[in-house]
């Protein structure tokens, strides 16, 4: 299994004002439809797929979301290509040793260009960030 490109097609961002509460952040990914794609690399035309995702972090009650839409390339053996496709053409779904590998891609891509755009807007981050946590020291007497 080789990924050999990644790119975001959509980007959007949306903040609302004057929300108040509890936030709960739900962060979802999915794969919305795989395409072929023909490459030329050099004298040969290898066949790869195109998987289609879309992600998104939103934030409840009403205080905005990050949507990333994009692809990702992803090169296999003829007939794994061949399976693979077939496979979505008729039941949308992927073989688990693929998809975990495409999912974890999309993720790890996603979490980090989410986490900068919450910044710059000023949501909270979509993620948990590590802290340092510091503990109070009991006087004894």
């Amino acid at each position: 299994m080789t990924i050999i490109g990644f790119n975001f097609k959509e980007i959007i961002v949306n903040k609302n004002e004057g929300v108040k509460g509890k936030i709960n952040i739900k962060n979802n990914v999915s794969i919305t439809d795989i395409k072929e794609q023909d490459l030329s690399l050099g004298d040969n035309n290898q066949s790869a797929l195109k998987f289609i995702f879309e992600f998104e972090s939103k934030y409840d009650p009403g205080l905005g979301n990050i949507v990333l839409r994009g692809d990702l390339l992803f090169m296999e053996s003829a007939v794994k290509t061949k399976e693979i496709l077939d496979d979505w053409k008729k039941s949308k779904k992927v073989p688990k040793d693929v998809m975990g590998g495409i999912l974890n891609t999309v993720l790890s891509k996603c979490n980090i260009e989410a986490l900068i755009l919450s910044q710059k807007v000023s949501l909270p981050p979509p993620i948990p960030l590590p802290s340092v946590k510091q503990e109070e020291k009991v006087e004894k007497k």
